[in-house]
C-alpha cells in the first residue's frame, strides 16, 4: 500500500485538523518579510509601482483578504512583501486584523506600509528600522479573525478531500464491491463491503471516487497520463474481514454517497504548509496552462479553483502566483478573408495552494474575464 502515496506529499484525509488549516491559511504574510532588501526579488527590477490613487490610510475591514488589500496599494500585488513594514518587536508582526489602520509611509525614498500603533509613520519607521520598542501591549484576538490571503471556504474542499496520484499507484488497491442492504448507494451509518487485500480490522479508511485522468501531451506530441484525481466521499472503520472481503461501517460521507467501484485507501493526516502566502514564481518550466476548472466544465472566475499542468517537478511551490493569459480570438479578416488570431491578453492571477508531481491546484485571485481551459500561465511581470 505504500506505493499509493509515493507520488504526493499532500494526501488528503478525514484526519485533517481544522484548527491547523485555519492557522496555515491565516499566517497571511509569513516569515521573509523582515525588510525590503531581504524580500526583494532576485531580479534587477524597479521598486514596486504604487497604484494611482493608492490610499494614505486604510482601515482593514472584515471580509478583506491580503490580496485585495495589496491591490489597493500596488499595480502588482504579488510585490506586497517588498513594501510591508513588519514590526520586529511583535511576536507575529505579519498578521493583520479587522480594525487595523494601515499607513502609507516613506523610508529611504521608498514606500512602505505598516500598522499604526498610535504614533503614525514616525513610529512605523522607527520600529521597522529596529529602533525603540513599544511598551508591552496585550491583544487578545482569535486567529480566525486574522486577514487571510484568500478565504478558506473556497479551497477547503480541495485541501481536505481531493488529491492527485499516479494512475499506476491505483493498481491492486481495494474497492467497494457492494452494500450490506443490497442498495446501489450507501451513506453514513450503513455498511459496505470492500474487496482487496491489506485492510485491517479496527483501522480507519477513506473511500475515494475516481475522476477523469489528466491527459497531457509530451514534447513529441504523445499523450500520457499525468495523474488520476481522487475525491473523498466517505470515511469508515473496518469491522470484519473474511478472505479478501472486508466490512466497513461508514462513519461519515461528504457531499456524495458511496457506490460500487469506489476505492478504499488508508486515512492519513496530511502534511500541510505552515506558511501560506503569495510569492513570486521563479525558475518554473515555461509553457504552463490551465487544464481543468474544478467543479465546473465551463469557465473560472474569482474564487474558483483550477488545475494547472505544472507541479513540483517543474519547480512549482505552494504560494506561487501566476498571471493568466487568455488566447486571442481567431477572426476572419473582412478584407482578405484570412483567418487571423488576435493577440492574447492577461486576464487575471492565480495562486497555487496544493502541489503534486506534475500538476497543481490553484485559486483564482482575480479575473477580468472568464478563464477558460487552455489559458496560459506565466510568472507575473515584476517591472510594472
Amino acid at each position: 500500500m505504500k506505493k499509493v502515496f509515493k507520488s504526493t506529499a499532500n494526501f488528503s484525509a478525514l484526519g485533517f485538523k481544522k484548527q491547523l488549516l485555519a492557522l496555515a491559511v491565516c499566517l497571511s504574510v509569513g516569515v521573509g518579510m523582515v525588510s525590503v532588501a531581504e524580500a526583494a526579488p532576485t531580479r534587477n527590477v524597479n521598486p514596486p509601482a504604487l497604484k494611482a490613487g493608492a490610499p494614505q490610510v486604510y482601515v482593514v475591514k472584515k471580509g478583506d483578504t491580503l490580496w485585495d488589500i495589496s491591490k489597493r496599494f500596488l499595480n502588482n500585488p504579488v510585490r506586497w512583501p517588498e513594501i510591508w513594514a513588519s514590526n520586529k518587536h511583535v511576536k507575529n508582526p505579519h498578521w493583520i486584523f479587522p480594525g487595523d489602520r494601515l499607513l502609507m509611509c516613506t523610508y529611504n525614498g521608498r514606500p512602505i506600509i505598516g500598522k499604526d500603533e498610535g504614533d503614525g509613520c514616525e513610529g512605523i519607521i522607527r520600529r521597522y528600522a529596529g529602533g525603540t520598542k513599544l511598551k508591552q501591549q496585550v491583544r487578545v484576538e482569535s486567529l480566525n479573525n486574522a486577514i487571510p490571503v484568500i478565504p478558506l471556504e473556497y479551497i477547503k474542499h480541495w485541501l481536505e478531500r481531493s488529491t492527485i496520484i499516479a494512475a499506476e499507484s491505483m493498481e491492486g488497491t481495494p474497492y467497494i464491491l457492494g452494500t450490506a442492504d443490497q442498495r446501489v448507494l450507501a451513506a453514513k451509518g450503513q455498511s459496505v463491503y470492500a474487496r482487496g487485500n491489506g485492510l485491517e480490522v479496527g483501522q480507519r479508511y477513506a473511500v475515494y471516487r475516481e475522476g477523469e485522468p489528466y491527459m497531457l501531451t509530451d514534447a513529441n506530441g504523445k499523450k500520457y497520463n499525468a495523474g488520476l484525481e481522487l475525491v473523498q466521499v466517505a470515511s469508515g472503520v473496518a469491522v470484519r474481514s473474511e478472505k479478501d472481503i472486508t466490512t466497513l461501517e461508514l462513519t461519515d460521507t461528504y457531499n456524495a454517497e458511496v457506490r460500487r467501484g469506489d476505492r478504499v485507501l488508508p486515512e492519513y493526516d496530511p502534511m500541510l504548509p505552515t506558511l501560506f502566502y503569495p510569492t513570486y514564481a521563479e525558475d518554473i518550466v515555461p509553457g504552463g496552462h490551465v487544464i481543468r476548472v474544478m467543479g465546473s466544465i465551463a469557465t473560472a472566475a474569482k474564487h474558483s479553483v483550477v488545475t494547472i499542468d505544472r507541479g513540483s517537478l517543474q519547480g512549482v511551490q505552494v504560494g506561487h502566483v501566476f498571471s493568466v493569459n487568455q488566447k486571442g480570438e481567431i477572426v476572419t479578416d473582412p478584407k482578405t478573408k484570412e483567418r487571423v488570431q488576435l493577440p492574447g491578453q492577461r486576464i487575471g492571477n492565480v495562486m497555487v495552494f496544493k502541489t503534486f508531481d506534475q500538476l497543481s491546484y490553484a485559486y483564482v485571485l482575480d479575473s477580468e474575464l472568464p478563464i477558460k481551459v487552455g489559458a496560459g500561465i506565466q510568472p507575473p511581470l515584476l517591472d510594472e
